[in-house]
């Protein structure tokens, strides 16, 4: 082997030496940084399998949030809806009240004006009456003279 240039000492000290310093950097180099490789392949599957989940929350959560504002919707037209059928009736019972009122009023103005013409037509017998009886007065001291009551008739 000499003839090639190759020593043979040389060679077995240089692979032995490699063997050595193969041995010390996969001891020393390789194992740890394996390690390190397969923490950090850990670490990001979890983030990984950690933003997935998160992702799906947020969509779930969206989802959830679009339901309740759907039911929120909902729920506000219904109350509208209430609403409009409350101030409905309001109106009618209000409506009803006034046309009560005014029935009232009118009964009372009609009863007031009954009065008023009962209370005149009263006043008015007891002026008559009294004109009557003034004109009866008058007639009986003229009756009295048989010359004025002659005058009278004619």
């Amino acid at each position: 082997m000499e003839a090639l240039g190759i020593n043979l000492p040389g060679l077995i000290t240089s692979i032995v030496s490699f063997l050595i310093l193969f041995g010390i950097l996969r001891a020393v180099l390789y194992k740890p940084m394996l390690k390190m490789l397969d923490n950090r392949s850990a670490r990001i599957k979890d983030s990984l399998e950690t933003a997935e989940r998160t992702k799906k929350d947020a969509e779930r959560s969206q989802e959830e949030t679009q339901r309740r504002i759907e039911a929120a919707r909902n729920e506000g037209q219904s109350m509208i809806v209430q609403a409009k059928e409350i101030a409905g009736r309001v109106r009618q019972e209000e409506l009803a009240k006034a046309r009560e009122e005014i029935e009232a009023e009118r009964s009372r103005a009609q009863a007031d004006i009954q009065r008023e013409r009962d209370s005149a037509i009263e006043e008015l017998r007891r002026e008559f009456s009294g004109l009557a009886l003034s004109a009866a007065e008058r007639i009986v001291e003229h009756s009295l003279n048989e010359s004025a009551h002659k005058e009278l008739i004619e």
